[in-house]
């Protein structure tokens, strides 16, 4: 029998998987027209699957930076798995080749929506919803090489916009359970919005994440009412 948590997971990966889907079309048509060829963007997507870093890497080689800055700013950007693996490793089953395997099922939303609280992880729900992502992703990619439609694509079609209400309706549902979620979020938002001036959005993005030091605090029982 299908566990439960595997078969939310699901659920959440097939609302996910269509527009990541779309957004792996855009990418693959902006590396076809930068001159990547047809195999470079799709092993690139089986390997980094990370839509941020990927487009980081794009956008810091059409802007004339070489390639070590690019795969750098790739490098950086996905840097925020090691914390979230560790997080979530403990959640994970098995002898340690088979947490790394399936600590490969670490990304934003899936980490995000599997997020129990006080540390734990419902890892049934996190593999599930990974495991439909993935091969939209690449599947998108493809497309993208073969058919080279135009770069803009999710945002005529007003695509770009599901990831940032996705996750903003996983914080709203934090914050509303959780103090310190809650100073975590405000923290991280005016840390941002005065990065913004500046710096890149990128930058800014990054930045944000000193809310998360809040962590470092010694935890209460105090819940916001």
């Amino acid at each position: 029998m299908v566990d439960q948590g595997f078969r939310a997971g699901l659920r959440i990966g097939l609302s996910l998987a269509a527009p990541a889907f779309l957004l792996a079309i855009t990418f693959g048509a902006i590396v076809r027209a930068q001159g990547w060829g047809i195999l470079a963007p799709v092993v690139c997507s089986i390997v980094v699957f990370s839509g941020s870093a990927q487009f980081a890497l794009v956008a810091t080689l059409a802007g004339g930076g070489g390639i070590a800055p690019a795969i750098a700013s790739a490098a950086l950007i996905n840097a925020r798995f090691l914390p979230m693996g560790v997080a979530v490793t403990g959640s994970l089953k098995g002898n340690r080749w088979r947490r790394a395997v399936e600590a490969q099922a670490v990304v934003d939303a899936s980490w995000v929506a599997a997020h129990q609280g006080d540390g734990r992880f419902d890892r049934e729900l996190l593999i599930g919803s990974t495991i439909v992502q993935w091969p939209a992703w690449v599947a998108g990619t493809i497309v993208g090489v073969l058919i080279a439609p135009p770069p803009d694509l999710t945002e005529t079609l007003g695509l770009d916009v599901v990831f940032p209400a996705f996750f903003l309706l996983l914080l709203i549902e934090e914050v509303r359970g959780s103090r310190r979620a809650a100073l975590a979020a405000g923290i991280g938002a005016a840390t941002a919005g005065a990065l913004l001036w500046l710096v890149p959005a990128g930058l800014a993005l990054l930045g944000s994440t000193v809310g998360a030091l809040t962590g470092l605090r010694p935890p209460s029982e105090e819940k916001p009412s």
